[in-house]
């Protein structure tokens, strides 16, 4: 049991953050310290109970029960063997920055000074602004090509494999620097691996992964045993750069170039259906 809760643990410190980086886990525990500040002084202070249930009871209950072994061990059993891997996503019912923010807003209605309350509101700002980073930083923020808001490539590609109307849902190996849209686009497109394997932090492994992104020069057999290993879960495309090194041309070895759309080949596995 004790084992199980410590796996529980460190998955909500990740949920916040904390990755054994000591400048990003500084921002992570600082995080962590305001949310539960929020919530316990909500729950003291509230005197609304529908409220200070919302905002403070709620999420308490939810970081409990999923500390909790047994609500770990029904979640993987029951809702998703056999790892339970989705299992941080309980706390996602949480409104973090909701109870952030009304706490804060709580704390400052009881300020009768206006200049006091300035100041306290402007540390506060601060003091969440400190939590984070800057969004534009981000090496997936560019100025939006669509409605969709997500690269145009990636929609352009999506049409081209996309099941029509009445058709089962397909499965595609993306690069890593498509993945992370692709779902938002099409759900009927699955794929082997997301951005929980593309991101190191989780430190999760795919052979699909393994095979496609990690050599400098991909192996075609070792990426065509990969992407057909699993007959339930096999790949009917697979998409990789014209720039992507790779020692076979993957056609001479029974796929087929569906198209090219902006520098990505696009084949199909004929073999999987």
């Amino acid at each position: 049991m004790y084992g199980v809760f410590m796996e529980c643990l460190v998955a909500l410190k990740q949920f916040f953050g904390v990755y054994g980086d000591p400048a990003g886990d500084f921002k992570a525990y600082l995080y962590m310290t305001l949310f539960f500040a929020g919530v316990i002084y909500i729950i003291i202070r509230e005197r609304d109970i529908a409220r200070k249930l919302v905002f403070g009871i709620m999420p308490m209950v939810v970081i409990l029960g999923f500390l909790f072994p047994m609500t770990r061990r029904i979640y993987v059993y029951r809702i998703d063997p056999p790892s339970g891997v989705t299992y941080y996503r309980i706390l996602w019912m949480i409104p973090i920055y909701t109870v952030m923010g009304y706490a804060a807003c709580l704390i400052i209605s009881r300020i009768k000074r206006d200049r006091v309350k300035m100041a306290v509101m402007i540390a506060m700002v601060i003091a969440v602004a400190l939590t984070g980073k800057f969004v534009y930083s981000n090496a997936y923020m560019k100025k939006a090509e669509n409605i969709y808001h997500i690269p145009q490539n990636v929609i352009d590609i999506c049409d081209v494999i996309a099941p029509k109307d009445g058709e089962p849902r397909v499965r595609a190996a993306f690069p890593s620097e498509l993945c992370y849209f692709v779902r938002q686009y099409d759900t009927d497109i699955m794929m082997p691996f997301g951005r929980q394997y593309v991101e190191g932090q989780w430190n999760y492994s795919h052979p699909v992964y393994d095979a496609m992104e990690k050599p400098e020069v991909i192996d075609a057999q070792a990426l065509l045993k990969a992407t057909r290993e699993d007959p339930d879960h096999s790949c009917r495309y697979i998409i990789l750069k014209e720039s992507r090194k790779i020692d076979k041309d993957l056609t001479t070895l029974g796929l087929k170039l569906v198209d090219t759309v902006d520098g990505y080949n696009i084949y199909e596995d004929l073999e999987v259906k």
